[in-house]
Parts: C-alpha cells; structure tokens; sequence
C-alpha cells in the first residue's frame, strides 16, 4: 500500500529486455533506501513494483508484459515518481493507493492559472464512474483531489508544491498518465451489485 505523497523524482537510466518482460534500473538518488530490502514494493509511477536488486542510489525492478499493456511510462529512459511503500505506523497524507493502476488516462488541458495550474484528463470511460467530485485519484503515483467531473474528464488543481515535486510538471497534452481510482468507490460498486444479486440456493 502506498499514499500517493511522492518521495522524490527518480530516473528511468537503463531498460533491459527480459523475453516478453522488462528490467528497469532506476535512479532513486533522492529515495532514503536504509530500509529498504529485497522484494519490497516501491511505486513508480504508481506502479507497484518489486525490489530484486538496489544501493543506495539505485534500484532494479522486473517489469511484466502484463504490467506494460496496462501502464505508460515503464518502457523507456524517463523520469519517474517514486514512492516506497506505506509502513502501519507511517502518516496517511494522501489516500490509501494499491499501486494497481485502473486505466490510462489523456491530459485534455495543462495550463496555467496564477500560482497554480488546471489538469485536465480523459479517463477510460469505463472507470470514470468511480471518479467524484472532491473524491481522490492518483495520476501517476500522485494524490489529488477532484475539483470538477463532466462525462469522462476530470479536472485537478495543482499547487506548486505539487508542480515543483513531482513528474507532473512534464505534463503536456497529450501525455498519457496513469490512473488508479479510490479503493472505496470500487467496494461501493461491489456491495451494491451483490446486494442485487440473487442468493444461491
């Protein structure tokens, strides 16, 4: 589990084919890795992805096929939000964030608008319906809050903080970014549609 508050930026420096799957070796320079071990889970991009090999600046993560038809940003050099996963005692800044991405979404509008910036993004029609107006959505590894919904865009403020801190300030339009809707919006759904559905006898 993570909580969508990024760590520091890393950078995608190395991507080695395994058959069908992926190596990433990753600059984590910013990223206190003391305890860190191998197999933890780290979000890259809102990835969540497992340590096979790391130091203190670098760490090495295996990529599924699976993994890469589902995401973006996990297939060439590139920089990347990095975020370690969330320890029982640790401070919840963001939302609850699996690192299971839900779809690909397209920002539709980055501008900016005084000290902040408006994001606009499409979102795969078939998640939008877990997308609500001052509920959360991670983008890219990233907890934000939704300021407004219109069919399948969304829009996000972004302070500066935010824009100086995390891979979003490389947004353009066009860029497709990572989506992993609230976790309690897909539980919602899920009761609902059992309470509906007939009982076995």
């Amino acid at each position: 589990m993570f909580t969508g508050i990024i760590q520091t930026i890393g950078q995608i420096e190395r991507v080695t084919p395994v058959g069908d799957d992926v190596k990433l070796n990753i600059n984590c320079a910013g990223l206190d890795m003391q305890d860190v071990k191998t197999g933890d889970s780290i979000a890259v991009n809102g990835v969540c992805l497992t340590a096979v090999t790391f130091n203190d600046s670098h760490f090495e993560v295996h990529v599924s096929k699976e993994s890469l038809s589902v995401t973006v940003g996990l297939d060439k050099p590139d920089a990347v939000n990095l975020e370690k996963a969330l320890r029982l005692n640790d401070r919840l800044g963001g939302h609850l964030v699996s690192g299971h991405v839900d779809g690909v979404g397209e920002v539709v509008l980055f501008e900016q608008l005084g000290d902040c910036w408006k994001l606009d993004i499409r979102a795969p029609h078939a998640i939008s319906k877990y997308i609500s107006v001052k509920g959360s959505i991670c983008v890219n590894g990233v907890s934000l809050t939704v300021n407004t919904i219109a069919a399948d865009v969304f829009s996000i403020n972004l302070i500066p903080h935010t824009i100086e801190n995390t891979t979003l300030q490389f947004l353009k339009v066009g860029s497709q970014v990572n989506l992993e809707v609230d976790q309690i919006a897909r539980y919602v759904e899920r009761m609902t549609l059992w309470a509906a559905e007939p009982a076995s006898s």
